[in-house]
């Protein structure tokens, strides 16, 4: 359905499976976005930091052409550098922004639902600045990055609204509310931060930028001991193509084979009820 870019489109998206675009890795934390074609429509995974708006609609268009309308955002987790455009996209498409339900009350802003998610770089550092500002001021900060409006609830038992033919797959730990998308005809597997493929939880590695198989960023997870489950979760789904929220995606014969062996080093036992 989707029209393949030509030689001298400016645009850095570039298809790491049928109807599959991966727009990254971009910047320091090796950020990706995915756009997915279904027949005449399609979606876009995540929404990159606040700043990637511009390089989102552009990549878009010369994907898409003049049908750069999609039929949803869906977000994996509601943290800045995967839904910091979210917003901006959502009213300048006009269309919703689809979370899981445990991830609703955060993006919306509620600062309650915010402190009960929060991870360890929150709790020492993000939690106390925003304790000192304020009532008042930490409402109005919150009520310009939230969702309200556009946001709904993403049931992970029913269709991927825009996507059939793909599975909500609930992979918290991350977050409370973190989602991956998994389409089992050709087993693509997008993981958000459930899963990444950039070390980002050593200091050389997330300095250098090296690329290999990670849990989600420890300093901003929510619980380690749910994300550790996730990542088995995943690996039992043997994914040929494995495109994370941040690093380079993996793809082809010896992907689930490495997924599997990191789940079972990752998770501190032998998986079973694999296939």
């Amino acid at each position: 359905m989707t029209a393949r870019p030509q030689a001298g489109d400016a645009v850095t998206a570039r298809e790491i499976a049928p109807d599959v675009y991966c727009l990254g890795p971009k910047g320091r934390t090796q950020t990706d976005v995915y756009f997915v074609g279904s027949g005449s429509s399609w979606t876009l995974i995540d929404a990159g930091w606040a700043k990637d708006g511009p390089a989102i609609r552009q990549a878009a268009e010369a994907l898409f052409g003049g049908a750069t309308r999609p039929a949803a955002i869906l977000l994996t987790h509601d943290h800045p550098d995967h839904a910091g455009s979210a917003l901006e996209l959502a009213r300048t498409w006009d269309c919703p922004v689809y979370v899981h339900p445990d991830e609703l009350p955060i993006a919306n802003g509620d600062f309650a639902a915010i402190t009960a998610g929060a991870g360890p770089l929150d709790n020492w550092v993000i939690l106390p600045m925003m304790r000192v500002m304020g009532r008042r001021r930490r409402e109005a900060m919150l009520a310009r990055t939230s969702l309200v409006g556009v946001a709904r609830a993403l049931d992970p038992s029913a269709p991927v609204p825009g996507l059939p033919g793909w599975q909500c797959i609930p992979t918290p730990g991350h977050t409370p509310g973190h989602v991956s998308f998994f389409r089992p005809g050709d087993r693509v597997l997008i993981t958000g931060d459930a899963t990444v493929t950039m070390r980002l939880n050593s200091l050389p590695g997330f300095l250098l930028q090296r690329q290999g198989l990670s849990g989600p960023p420890w300093y901003t997870s929510w619980s380690w001991r749910t994300a550790k489950a996730s990542v088995v979760t995943l690996a039992r789904l043997e994914p040929l193509v494995l495109a994370g929220g941040h690093g380079t995606p993996l793809a082809g014969a010896g992907t689930a084979g490495a997924l599997r062996a990191f789940a079972e080093t990752f998770s501190g036992g032998t998986m079973t009820g694999t296939t």
